[in-house]
């Protein structure tokens, strides 16, 4: 198979980036894995685009990270989420170094993306999600991390 006559990878993912968490509330959530899990926030920020107010908590010394989402609006995609399926684990992050490239492979394997052309996710990195009912129930996210200045 191919895309534009390239060869396509057999590997797509570098590691795992986060595991992505629904919270109806974050401060509460922060305040719960310090206090129970010694897990601590190493960065805060809001996506408007997405709707959410997010925190990533560091484990242990490597950088894979667990993503606390919490709803902006009650119409956010997380509020959703929360009032389907109530709080906890919503998606599994895989990080990639060219998230075009993965999303064009992915495509032609016949998996589903949320969006035409990534977004912004969270610290400048851009994403996009593979549609749950082609992965086995699971959300995946594809994130490129923002290239460093």
């Amino acid at each position: 198979m191919s895309v534009d006559g390239a060869a396509l990878p057999t590997e797509l993912f570098t590691t795992i980036d986060h595991v992505g968490i629904a919270v109806p509330d974050l401060d509460e959530a922060i305040a719960f894995y310090d206090r129970s899990f010694g897990v601590r926030s190493v960065h805060e920020e809001t996506n408007e685009e997405q709707g959410v107010r997010e925190a990533m908590l560091a484990v242990g010394s490597g950088d894979t990270r667990i993503q606390l989402l919490a709803p902006l609006t009650p119409e956010s995609t997380i509020a959703k989420f929360i009032g389907r399926s109530g709080p906890g684990l919503q998606q599994l992050a895989f990080r990639v170094t060219d998230v075009e490239a993965v999303s064009a492979t992915l495509r032609e394997r016949g998996l589903r993306l949320l969006y035409d052309e990534p977004r912004r996710g969270t610290a400048g990195s851009r994403v996009n999600f593979v549609h749950p009912k082609d992965a086995g129930g699971v959300l995946v996210e594809i994130v490129e991390p923002a290239t460093p200045h």
